[in-house]
């Protein structure tokens, strides 16, 4: 586990842009965090990191966005909307997780029982001074390299 500090959006695009060389496609990401907390920013780093120059725009509303770069397939979930995980196996997104894609699920805990195991699990929370605190864990062995670009392990 790995935790750092991040004082504004810069700092989290920057984080994103450092995550983008080490992903590995197929590899499963939640993103946890209230709204506001900088999930979306950390995608769009993460994208910008690839060399992505279009918009990144939150999928709250089409639920999924997908994106091809630097020869990397990825689509960014939000299942904030869901109301039953039953919707996520309506929407057929169980598809996409085929062990070629990278797939950042935002709201992971609303499809919980349905959804594979996430590689990394990267939980994002406001402090009171406006700052991020960004929370890392990495569930399998190929994604401990992430930890490092996060901060320090604890």
């Amino acid at each position: 586990m790995a935790t750092q500090f991040l004082a504004n959006e810069h700092e989290t695009l920057d984080v994103g842009a450092q995550f983008a060389s080490l992903l590995k496609p197929g590899w499963v990401i939640f993103l946890h965090g209230d709204l506001g907390a900088g999930k979306t920013t950390l995608v769009r780093g993460l994208l910008r990191g690839l060399g992505f120059a279009g918009r990144v725009k939150s999928p709250t509303y089409t639920l999924v966005e997908s994106y091809n770069a630097s020869s990397l397939y990825l689509y960014h979930f939000d299942l904030y909307r869901f109301k039953h995980e039953q919707e996520w196996l309506e929407a057929g997104f169980d598809e996409i997780f085929n062990g070629t894609n990278i797939c950042l699920v935002e709201w992971p805990e609303r499809a919980a029982k349905l959804l594979p195991n996430a590689d990394i699990h990267i939980h994002l929370d406001m402090e009171g001074d406006g700052r991020r605190v960004t929370i890392v864990t990495e569930n399998t062995d190929v994604a401990r390299a992430l930890a490092d670009c996060f901060g320090p392990q604890t």
